[in-house]
């Protein structure tokens, strides 16, 4: 499993910035960071061969002709003229970008990272999407890592002289119509038929926000009307299931793009998830799907069918109170609590029939029955947890001391404020510093996950071979590491299709020989 986090960016002295040119800025930012660490290297290019973003997973592709251009991911995004025209703006926040191509360093929109995972521009908004882990607890950690990887290229901003500031927060809408997005990615088996993923999944992904969500303040895509909801992201969906992921978004993404073998593998892209700074909340996200759909491969998740998905999404996000029914097909109302218990009894009962029961889904689940038990007794008392819990009971303490409701525009600053990612502006860390948030990884594992890879899968090798032949990589993506290699007449490209093979076990012993590169290959081939 992997997590993805495009982050909302602003320059506060040039609100009406450019945002793909502020988005080049942090990823550049890196580059000259790793840049220092490296001399010359900045990272590598993102290989784009093995892309294909229209094939979709009900048994067809859409004509590239009629895609929406933000489905096109399976092209290098430039900063030219188009890019910055879409993205409007006042384009002057570019000139530093510029006097790093005058200086003899490219202009880059994507790199990989040494951690395995890849940082780049997406739709005008940074973007780390973090490197194949395989299970939850790890999954958060790496997240975390992308967190303090942004932070790193906006404190080096932040250092150079006549060069705006630039902000990102960790959330999901600038409420102006905007969101983006905080996606998950989760490799099944091919054999699982994908109806019986979505028809396991809906009622789970309408419910799951309960536990997960991250808050806002304001309702609607516009955030016009007033008042506090469980999900950040519950407003900005429209369909049950479709291939988009900016337009029309569904609850069930049918993106058929597994990067692995295709004949075996499946990678389910989750769209619908809140981007999450708690690390629990993270980890309550990521573990309860991943027993979830351990349940479909099994059929023993249970048969919940939604009159009206869409609508249930946006109606249980708009009680932060808990107690609002949606209508099932077969005519009972049921909260999202009922509903979320029905699933989480659901996995106990299939855990306790496991034979390779691990102590990663023993503590899930623990958690998971925890958290719904929390929310039933008194909402609060998972605010040590619970992003929106404890974003909602700050907000709730000061509307009540000073005497103002959820329309006041100190909250909407509040709720900005909870997703700033500098740990001494953001809410979020102010709170979790006095010990009012629970954390898995401490700081120092979590600068350590920012340079390493995961070691039990292909990000390893991916991460490794960055970290110790930089000058050699010359592309990469989730299934390939490319190489150039002196004398050689061609790229020697080496396909990771599998993603459990390339791991510390397999490959660790041969890299920790730092042999030349000419004599790596060769030996990795043999």
């Amino acid at each position: 499993m992997g997590l993805e986090t495009e982050y909302g960016v602003l320059a506060p002295s040039m609100p009406g910035a450019n945002a793909t040119m502020l988005s080049a800025q942090v990823i550049n930012s890196y580059a000259a960071l790793v840049r220092a660490g490296r001399g010359a290297i900045a990272g590598t290019h993102w290989d784009y061969t093995d892309e294909t973003p229209l094939n979709d997973a009900r048994g067809f592709s859409i004509d590239r002709a009629s895609a929406d251009p933000s489905q096109l991911t399976d092209q290098e995004p430039e900063l030219d003229a188009e890019a910055v025209a879409l993205a409007g703006g006042d384009t002057r926040i570019g000139s530093t970008l510029y006097e790093e191509a005058e200086a003899g360093h490219e202009v880059l929109m994507n790199m990989v990272l040494g951690n395995g995972a890849r940082l780049y521009v997406d739709h005008a908004h940074p973007e780390y999407s973090s490197p194949e882990t395989s299970n939850p607890f790890a999954a958060v950690l790496w997240d975390q890592a992308g967190d303090h990887v942004a932070l790193a290229a906006m404190r080096r901003i932040e250092s150079l002289a006549g060069v705006p500031d630039i902000h990102l927060y960790k959330n999901n809408t600038d409420n102006k119509s905007v969101s983006y997005g905080a996606h998950e990615n989760y490799l099944m088996p091919r054999s699982v038929p994908f109806e019986n993923i979505a028809a396991g999944l809906i009622p789970f992904f309408v419910t799951r926000q309960i536990i997960c969500g991250s808050g806002r303040v304001g309702r609607g895509m516009l955030g016009q009307y007033p008042g506090f909801q469980i999900s950040a992201r519950a407003d900005f969906f429209e369909a049950q299931i479709g291939l988009e992921t900016t337009i029309r978004r569904p609850i069930i993404n049918t993106r058929d793009e597994p990067h692995a073998h295709w004949e075996k593998y499946r990678r389910l892209h989750v769209i619908i998830g809140d981007a999450n700074l708690g690390q629990i909340s993270t980890l309550l996200r990521t573990g309860t799907t991943a027993l979830v759909l351990s349940m479909i491969e099994a059929g023993t998740a249970p048969h919940i069918e939604l009159r009206d998905p869409v609508a249930a999404l946006q109606a249980i996000s708009h009680d932060p109170s808990l107690s609002t029914t949606v209508e099932l097909v077969d005519g009972r109302r049921l909260t999202a609590l009922q509903i979320q218990r029905i699933y989480a009894a659901a996995a106990a009962e299939h855990s306790a029939t496991s034979d390779a029961l691990d102590e990663a889904t023993v503590e899930v689940q623990r958690r998971w029955e925890e958290t719904l038990q929390q929310l039933e007794t008194d909402i609060f008392s998972a605010a040590s947890t619970v992003d929106w819990v404890a974003k909602y009971k700050l907000m709730s303490a000061y509307a009540q001391r000073h005497g103002v409701d959820f329309s006041d525009s100190r909250i909407a600053l509040m709720d900005l404020q909870w997703a700033d990612i500098r740990p001494e502006k953001g809410l979020y860390h102010r709170l979790a510093a006095r010990g009012m948030m629970e954390v898995l990884y401490s700081g120092e594992q979590i600068a350590h996950a920012a340079a390493h890879p995961p070691e039990d899968t292909r990000a390893y090798f991916r991460g490794r071979v960055l970290n110790q032949y930089p000058e050699f990589v010359v592309a990469a993506s989730w299934d390939s590491v490319s190489f150039t290699v002196p004398g050689a007449r061609r790229l020697e490209r080496v396909s990771t299709l599998e993603p459990l093979r390339g791991t510390r076990a397999l490959v660790g012993e041969l890299l920790d020989r730092e042999l030349e590169i000419h004599e790596f290959i060769a030996a990795l081939r043999s």
